[in-house]
């Protein structure tokens, strides 16, 4: 039997240093020292984040990297208002990220925009009244 958990999530990205500046610089996230050449390594509330070429990731996984248009597939950031939704829209916009969906009410009850990696990652900021955060900011459901 599997765990129920992840330890880490792998972004196959097109330029690597490009991606590492997104999230180092505009994010404002501290790369961990376990990072080398080819990989960059996040440590996130409870799960690391890995930049790794998208080609090495495809070999190593034995998959063909030519993958394009929308995989079915978003990260997802949960803050504790919609104020704080606003803000981060706000911030993004600044460091000159792409906004794929502003912030609206949405049909489950909450408050969410989207906007993109420089990979086109989606990455979904929410603020959920059903979700409790502990005072981690981690999710409790």
């Amino acid at each position: 039997m599997l765990e129920q958990k992840f330890n880490l999530i792998t972004l196959g990205v097109k330029n690597l240093q490009r991606s590492i500046d997104f999230y180092e610089k505009g994010l404002g996230w501290k790369r961990s020292s376990q990072s080398q050449e080819s990989v960059a390594f996040f440590q996130l509330a409870g799960i690391v984040l890995s930049l790794f070429s998208r080609e090495s990731l495809a070999d190593d996984a034995q998959v063909n990297s030519n993958g394009s248009g929308f995989t079915g597939f978003t990260l997802a950031y949960n803050t504790r208002s919609e104020k704080e939704v606003d803000d981060i829209f706000v911030f993004i916009e600044k460091i000159g990220g792409t906004i794929v969906k502003k912030p609206a009410k949405v049909f489950w009850g909450g408050y969410s925009g989207y906007f993109s990696d420089p990979d086109g990652f989606l990455i979904e900021v929410a603020y959920n009244p059903f979700f409790e955060m502990d005072e981690n900011g981690l999710l409790k459901i």
